[in-house]
């Protein structure tokens, strides 16, 4: 039973790993690779204080060069934007609902921010989205909405984007980032990376457990962190740049690790803010 000390809660915000392709639903080697997180994510919506509304989803798969993009449609199909895997993974389902007010408000939002952003009526979902929320809400049956990063990756563009979201807590909109703490791709079945992935973990952690302001400020040069590039290189850190919106629109609550495991030899791990 939902208490009234949790009814008042705002929904936390969440940095969530969304596997390799459709990981969670096919055979790998080893064949255990991916248990451990899918465990995590079939277990999360547990530990929310209540079932969202909705959800933003803010996918490592979606650059934009012209400012932010948000999914306007009402029925998204599925966009699979992953090669090379088999035959099965091509015919995954996930009939999430999109919500057209949602992305409005969003827009207008992010737009009150100064920020360039726009209503996109035709983007489906990516793998980003809906590989990881077949697991946590499996039957499909919150509605979904995607906002893209901006293609620069700017580091102060996607903390700001993700304060201008933080209202939405409170109207039980559930705000999470899907990528991956580590990502990449040369590095991965690597041990040689195994330690320069947790020196990067260790940092990031406390980091994110830091207080709020202090947050912030860390976040901000996170690309200058203990092994950061190594373990992000530049161009290519679209994986870690959804970390960065779910902090900013965490806002001023505390941030814990929420997940960690070594995976395909390196450390992977999951961020609640709120």
């Amino acid at each position: 039973m939902q208490t009234d000390t949790q009814a008042a809660v705002p929904m936390p915000t969440l940095f969530i790993p969304h596997g390799a392709g459709p990981c969670f639903f096919m055979d790998w080697n080893p064949a255990d690779a991916w248990d451990g997180m899918a465990a995590f994510l079939r277990g999360l919506a547990a530990t929310l204080p209540r079932q969202p509304k909705a959800i933003v989803m803010v996918s490592a798969h979606w650059r934009e060069v012209e400012g932010f993009r948000v999914t306007g449609q009402a029925r998204p199909s599925l966009f699979y934007d992953y090669y090379g895997f088999p035959p099965h993974t091509y015919e995954l389902k996930y009939p999430a609902p999109g919500q057209p007010e949602l992305a409005q408000q969003v827009a207008e939002l992010i737009a009150q921010r100064g920020l360039a952003v726009s209503v996109d009526g035709q983007r489906d979902f990516d793998h980003g989205m809906f590989i990881p929320l077949k697991l946590i809400y499996p039957d499909a049956e919150v509605p979904v909405i995607q906002l893209s990063l901006r293609s620069d990756l700017d580091t102060a563009a996607h903390l700001e984007v993700g304060r201008a979201l933080a209202s939405l807590r409170e109207q039980d909109v559930l705000i999470i980032g899907s990528g991956m703490s580590f990502h990449n791709m040369r590095a991965y079945g690597d041990k040689r990376y195994t330690p320069i992935s947790q020196e990067f973990d260790r940092w990031l952690t406390a980091a994110v457990e830091a207080p709020p302001a202090e947050r912030e400020q860390l976040l901000r040069q996170w690309e200058s962190a203990p092994q950061a590039q190594q373990c992000h290189p530049p161009g290519d850190e679209e994986h870690f740049t959804p970390l960065l919106v779910a902090a900013g629109a965490g806002h001023d609550a505390p941030g814990k690790k929420i997940y960690s495991e070594v995976v395909m030899e390196t450390q992977l791990s999951a961020y609640q803010f709120g």
